[in-house]
């Protein structure tokens, strides 16, 4: 008999509103994620404790767990202090680091986890995958998908715009991410999930084609959204190849060669697509990604975030080595160093008309 239908892997509850925090505890009974109100809450010293200080009298029934940093070792040290209490979920408040700590604390555990995103910096926030730093650089960990979302819009605003400006680099990059696993279907049979691939685009586009700014509730929700359905994309397909290609292999580059003077991820992504679009020949799409990146204040050349062009070179040269196995213009192109600079220079004349 025919499989009619799938189940997709995805939150309970994606709750992305102004105001969406001031119902927590409501929102996570009325769900029945946590009738008991018995969470255990993992934050920031930073922001995290001015929420804390906010959220506290609404969750009597929390015990709040400050996390040091963004570590595999402070997420294995999460987890082991977070199994000593009988909690029905645990609730990540904070960032991208915050949140990846208590994905892999809960997973350890064996706990529910709430995603509550406190900016909207990259497309992780939702995603079947925590990024940790470990003895040996940055390691990808496979998690379960959060059972719940809340991003309240009030709080979005409140966070540094550039965090705003990564996770917009981060969307936008989904559309080369997507040319690029459809380059790989085509030229080595690596099977594509349809609806992985349109979801993923889809929000990339929403993203690049509206035209408020990090400042319009309107933009922010589309942007959160799009965060989301990315996340739900990587699981859906089982993999993060919906959101990474050759954008993320020049972001890893970065990160692994200039580890001190490395941008946000989402800096370097949106760079990174704006590049691999240029070099796949699809130069009106990326003239677009190029304006739109410039409209909201995110780099499109090496030299907006410090490098020299003989640096941004190397960094293209040494991306595949970043995930090996992993078919993308870049090693479709297969570019020696001398061809990486003529493109690169081709690039920078071509958006600088």
């Amino acid at each position: 008999m025919p499989v009619l239908t799938r189940l997709i892997p995805s939150p309970v509850v994606v709750d992305i509103r102004a105001g969406a925090l001031n119902n927590l505890a409501g929102l996570l009974h009325d769900q029945r994620i946590s009738s008991s109100g018995k969470l255990a809450i993992a934050i920031s010293g930073g922001s995290g404790a001015q929420l804390r200080e906010r959220l506290a009298p609404a969750l009597p029934g929390a015990s709040w767990y400050e996390v040091g940093g963004g570590t595999l070792d402070d997420a294995v040290r999460l987890g082991d202090r977070m199994k000593k209490g009988r909690y029905d979920a645990v609730v990540g408040l904070g960032g991208g680091k915050i949140i990846d700590c208590a994905k892999y604390a809960a997973a350890r555990i064996g706990l529910p986890l709430v995603a509550v995103a406190t900016n909207l910096s990259h497309d992780g926030l939702c995603s079947p995958v925590a990024t940790l730093d470990n003895d040996a650089g940055r390691g990808s960990y496979g998690v379960p998908n959060p059972i719940a979302v809340v991003i309240d819009l009030d709080i979005i605003r409140e966070a540094p715009s550039r965090y705003v400006r990564s996770g917009i680099g981060d969307a936008i990059s989904n559309i080369s991410a997507v040319a690029d696993w459809e380059l790989a279907h085509r030229e080595r049979g690596e099977s594509i999930d349809g609806l992985a691939a349109a979801m993923a685009r889809q929000a990339g586009e929403a993203v690049l084609r509206h035209p408020g700014g990090v400042g319009d509730d309107a933009f922010l929700q589309v942007l959160a959204e799009g965060l989301v359905l990315t996340g739900i994309s990587m699981s859906v397909a089982g993999d993060s190849r919906p959101a990474s290609g050759a954008c993320h292999e020049i972001n890893h580059a970065f990160d692994l060669l200039f580890p001190r003077r490395a941008a946000s991820h989402g800096e370097q992504c949106g760079l990174g697509a704006a590049f691999a679009m240029h070099l796949r020949g699809a130069h009106q799409e990326s003239a677009l990604m190029v304006e739109v990146l410039r409209r909201h204040g995110l780099p499109v050349l090496p030299g907006d975030i410090g490098f020299t062009d003989d640096e941004f070179v190397s960094v293209v040269a040494y991306a595949p080595q970043t995930r090996p196995g992993r078919y993308t213009i870049l090693e479709h192109l297969d570019l020696s160093t001398d061809q990486i600079r003529d493109a690169y220079a081709d690039y920078a004349q071509t958006i600088s008309r």
